[in-house]
């Protein structure tokens, strides 16, 4: 993959800014970290260099000045919120979240339960955390907030929140998922502090949009495709050009509430140590990008694989009804087509002329490799097969797979676990793979590839099962598939 993005750059740059800020404050700053902390794979693909973990690896040459205290909306635990990336509730999550951190060596003593009330499931949850040494805090819904700051200023409002005590002098607030209310805890804290007689503030690392490239640069575009279902609209700050004569990028929701927020800090500070959103910012990411054009080329695919998604999630009467439309505005506004998107034509025709599903991926070196379905194998797995063995150099019309290793799996599928399909999902291709490569050399060559394709693009023309789908993102290929099912079946699974 080309790269660019400088991510050496990126963290030595990144965590001396936030050092700076930490600096012009005095005694404590607290960071509200938007987004991914440290599986951030929409900033890995659309700034090619970017690693997934940067973030993390940023905080971990602060880990000695910083304590991590997580967010969680009670209301969420309590209607089983799922994260949809990972499959998992929001509560499990947490209990993911301080795993990790604490594993690279970085403090976490809390968790605040925000809009608390007395919820069953979010007491439970409290409960368990407490058993295994975790603090935990509750903060409450406060009437009319954020508008009414005469009452949210005051110990009628973040005075009834629980102090949340740290000891390190970089606070970062992070959540497994938005609408957690990091931001109101930041600001609730601050209160508190000021209390205490502590010099504490406020910065916000939000990677997108990033506010020092244009308004309509495709990264900047790919966030709005990749935030449609929240209705965020990246915007020109235009607190910042009045302030500053410059011009800079932020998004609605940032530059609706600054006006609000300006007035909670005089409050709570005496006077507001920022002029506009873009200023309580911290992401150097913009300064990091060495290549442009590989870094428009890649946020283009971003959106195009956004629109593809939403399409799909339409058809499985799981996303919003105007997400796609949304994201076909980006498009045209991009001047990106689907046939922008390479593997799409390749995957029609190769299921025009079979007559049957099909899918393509586009390897490395920019080949793409078409594969079909069977008797034997869906399209993916087929797929798969081909893409390995033109990655080994292996004919295509030679078999790797040693059919004692398939017949036996086929028999349990249909026999013992009564699949109505005998054909081999990904993840059964793999394990035959696998199996067949103890005694077939050949077979081990394909296996030695699958490393390679990690950050591959994929494209299929009917929507995957969901274990085609896990398996295919965990070898990091970037897939897309047509808004359609193969059968019209209304249960799936």
């Amino acid at each position: 993959m080309k790269t660019g993005f400088d991510n050496k750059k990126y963290l030595e740059m990144q965590s001396q800014h936030i050092r700076d800020r930490i600096a012009k404050f005095g005694d404590k700053l607290y960071l509200e970290f938007g987004g991914k902390l440290f599986d951030d794979y929409h900033a890995s693909r659309v700034l090619p260099g970017f690693k997934p973990d940067s973030k993390l690896q940023m905080l971990m040459q602060l880990k000695d000045e910083a304590e991590i205290v997580i967010v969680i909306n009670a209301d969420d635990i309590e209607k089983n919120k799922v994260r949809g990336d990972l499959g998992i509730t929001y509560d499990l999550d947490v209990l993911r979240l301080i795993d990790v951190f604490r594993s690279r060596g970085l403090l976490v003593n809390s968790v605040v339960l925000t809009r608390f009330a007395d919820q069953p499931t979010a007491i439970k949850f409290e409960q368990r955390l407490k058993e295994n040494g975790i603090g935990v805090y509750h903060h409450y819904t406060i009437p009319n907030y954020p508008t009414d700051v005469e009452l949210i200023v005051s110990d009628r409002g973040y005075g009834k929140n629980e102090y949340v005590e740290t000891s390190r002098r970089l606070v970062v607030i992070t959540a497994p998922g938005p609408g957690s209310g990091k931001m109101a805890v930041c600001l609730s804290q601050l209160y508190h502090e000021h209390k205490h007689g502590i010099k504490a503030g406020y910065a916000k690392f939000e990677t997108f949009p990033i506010w020092n490239l244009p308004l309509k640069h495709p990264v900047n575009v790919a966030y709005e495709a990749a935030t449609a279902d929240l209705n965020d609209v990246n915007m020109i700050d235009p607190f910042h050009l009045e302030a500053y004569g410059k011009t800079t990028v932020n998004y609605n929701r940032d530059i609706e509430i600054f006006p609000v927020l300006n007035t909670m800090f005089e409050q709570i500070l005496g006077a507001s140590p920022y002029k506009s959103p873009t200023d309580m910012g911290v992401n150097m990411a913009g300064n990091c990008i060495i290549d442009d054009d590989i870094v428009c080329a890649a946020a283009n695919q971003e959106i195009i694989r956004r629109y593809y998604n939403a399409l799909a999630n339409q058809t499985k009467g799981v996303g919003l009804p105007d997400e796609a439309y949304k994201i076909s505005l980006l498009m045209k506004q991009n001047r990106l087509t689907t046939a922008d998107r390479a593997v799409v034509a390749h995957s029609l025709e190769k299921a025009e002329i079979t007559g049957a599903p099909a899918a393509a991926i586009e390897l490395p070196d920019g080949r793409i490799i078409t594969g079909k379905t069977s008797n034997l194998f869906g399209a993916c797995s087929a797929m798969l097969l081909n893409a390995l063995k033109a990655l080994a150099d292996i004919r295509e019309d030679m078999d790797i797979l040693e059919a004692t290793v398939i017949e036996p799996i086929q028999k349990l599928k249909v026999d013992a676990l009564g699949s109505v399909n005998p054909r081999l999902h990904t993840d059964e291709t793999l394990i035959a793979l696998s199996m067949s490569a103890v005694t077939n050399p050949t077979a081990r060559i394909a296996m030695e590839q699958v490393p390679k394709l990690k950050d591959t693009e994929a494209h299929a023309t009917v929507i995957l099962s969901d274990t085609d789908t896990r398996v295919l993102k965990k070898l990091g290929i970037r897939m897309t598939t047509e808004p359609c099912y193969e059968t019209e079946r209304l249960y799936r699974k």
